[in-house]
């Protein structure tokens, strides 16, 4: 997106307009910014940040023709997170990564090591060793955030170093898919350019405070569309700040492997005799032994169901709701757990079990290490 100017001579009548026809509007008016006070606080922006900025550089051996192991590099961005050298990404920029490098400028390079990652919130910690390391971003509240909101990313688009686009917030509560195909809730829409090497990068207010960490875009291109995301800095900061302490993030989990309805998998459903009361919600297919749902009684399919060359376990309990939220799909469910729920909390869910509907309280475990 190029950015639109505001030119001063289309201000003045703007502010003459708000204060003929409203008193809020003439408020809004009175402290809007001149052309060259926006820049002057963007030029600030960069100016404070831009050093605590990092291009990462990884290398993973893979294997590649004739089985022949093979190097393959990767590239994102960074940003300090506090005052012991540790340096917040994203977990997709770090994966499978065997060496990483941080550069903070043209003569800073350091080695780093993973301190934690975490895949479903695309979250990873590093740590760099220096002497002399700029200042840490500071973070901001992201639940202040306002849509239209202006703000800068920077980053490494391109490897093109500590890049700064700017743009608004387009959208608020965003549900984005994570690398190991769950979902990060709470994420933040911007029409900011972000481009491949953004990735990880600081999504900035103007006050210079870090409201999220550029993570995604949707494109046909792979380029910049006007549609990027960012994870929120108050999930970040969550995410972080465990990594640091205990090197992994610990996620609520239910312990069942679900699909979402659809009116043709209700259509199949019904052909095998498996009666189906709602057209939306969750198919229990497997229940995890001695897991939250299992020792609650849920119950997952029990007998197989051909749909083309897949076979589903089907006659399982269908969840509708939880806590009286209701659940259409699994974005609703892990968006409501992650949010709302922590380990150890009791939720109750509602369920269809052979058209009867039922509900059940479930005491919330933890996610074990690999599973969705």
């Amino acid at each position: 997106m190029n950015m639109k100017k505001i030119h001063k001579n289309f201000l003045i009548p703007l502010i003459g307009l708000a204060l003929l026809f409203a008193p809020a509007a003439a408020a809004v008016a009175q402290v809007s910014l001149s052309t060259e006070q926006l820049q002057s606080q963007v030029e600030n922006v960069y100016e404070a940040a831009n050093h605590s900025v990092a291009n990462i550089t990884t290398k993973a051996l893979t294997m590649g023709m004739f089985n022949l192991p093979t190097t393959q590099k990767g590239a994102g961005s960074g940003f300090l997170y506090d005052d012991a050298g540790h340096v917040v990404t994203n977990y997709h920029v770090i994966q499978n990564a065997k060496t990483i490098t941080v550069s903070l400028g043209e003569d800073q390079m350091y080695e780093a090591e993973v301190v934690g990652s975490d895949p479903l919130t695309d979250i990873a910690v590093l740590k760099i060793k220096g002497d002399s390391l700029p200042e840490p971003l500071p973070m901001g509240n992201s639940d202040r955030l306002n849509v239209g909101e202006f703000v800068v990313a920077l980053g490494n688009p391109f490897s093109f170093e500590r890049t700064l686009t700017f743009g608004v917030v387009s959208a608020l509560g965003r549900m984005i898919k994570s690398p190991n195909g769950s979902f990060i809730s709470e994420a933040i829409q911007t029409d900011t350019p972000i481009n491949p090497g953004n990735s990880g990068g600081p999504l900035l207010n103007m006050e210079g405070k870090v409201i999220g960490v550029n993570s995604a875009i949707i494109s046909p291109s792979g380029a910049s569309a006007g549609i990027g995301f960012a994870i929120s800095a108050n999930s970040v900061k969550k995410v972080a700040d465990s990594l640091i302490e205990e090197g992994h993030y610990p996620h609520p989990w239910l312990g069942i492997q679900p699909v979402n309805l659809s009116p043709g998998l209700v259509q199949l459903l019904e052909k095998a005799n498996q009666e189906v009361p709602v057209e939306s919600g969750l198919l229990v297919v497997q229940v995890l032994n001695g897991g939250p749902a299992d020792d609650a009684g849920i119950r997952g399919g029990r007998r197989q169901l051909r749909i083309g060359n897949r076979r589903l376990l089907v006659g399982g309990d269908i969840i509708v709701g939880i806590d009286g939220q209701e659940v259409k799909n699994y974005k609703d469910l892990i968006g409501y757990l992650e949010k709302e729920v922590s380990i150890g909390d009791t939720v109750t869910l509602s369920y269809y079990r052979e058209g009867d509907k039922r509900s059940t309280t479930v005491e919330v475990g933890e996610r074990p290490t690999g599973n969705q």
